[in-house]
């Protein structure tokens, strides 16, 4: 397993916390960026970030592990694999969160729901809302990073939080100062 200090140290080790000027996954924008995959390329961090967060939730019970692709499914398969659990990962089809590739869930389901980077919770709440819609409970969300703590109506944990913050783009000081934008974020809203 990984603590706080630990996973710190691995994303600046490997070049995962950037500087700059950035549209978040979600459209806001933000001076500070955390590159996920630079943890999520390497198996040996993916390991023991995954255990950790397995062991905050296994009080909890849980059947299944879901997650959102495309950034989330290594950390859902990893975490699932700590639990000795099945992992599913939710697509879009037109736009729209949905389970394809045979994945279900059913009332008989306690789901783990997995995330990598939680922002403004986005994602998370697609994910969640599929899981509820399938009849499936939640038992609660598990992140590598939490740039802020988004209130989810269950359990959550961070591994890490790391409050960067980020801006509205009509409200943005780096747009102001006419800074170049980078787009590095995996979903558009």
């Amino acid at each position: 397993m990984i603590d706080a200090e630990q996973l710190r140290a691995a994303l600046f080790e490997r070049g995962a916390l950037l500087e700059g000027h950035f549209r978040l996954s979600s459209g806001r924008h933000s001076d500070r960026f955390v590159q996920k995959f630079r943890i999520l390329e390497q198996p040996k961090l993916v390991g023991p970030v995954a255990e950790a967060i397995a062991a905050r939730f296994a009080a909890q019970r849980p059947t299944i592990v879901v997650s959102a692709a495309v950034g989330g499914i290594i950390l859902g398969y990893e975490v699932a694999r700590a639990l000795g659990l099945r992992a599913i990962f939710v697509e879009k089809e037109g736009g729209k969160p949905v389970l394809r590739r045979g994945f279900a869930l059913g009332p008989e389901d306690r789901a783990l729901v997995v995330e990598d980077v939680v922002t403004t919770g986005g994602s998370v709440r697609e994910v969640l809302d599929l899981v509820r819609a399938h009849g499936a409970e939640c038992v609660g969300v598990g992140a590598i990073v939490a740039r802020s703590i988004p209130d989810f109506g269950v359990r959550f944990e961070a591994l890490l939080e790391m409050p960067i913050e980020s801006f509205a783009a009509e409200d943005c000081p780096l747009c102001a100062r006419g800074e170049p934008i980078l787009d590095p974020g995996s979903r558009r809203t």
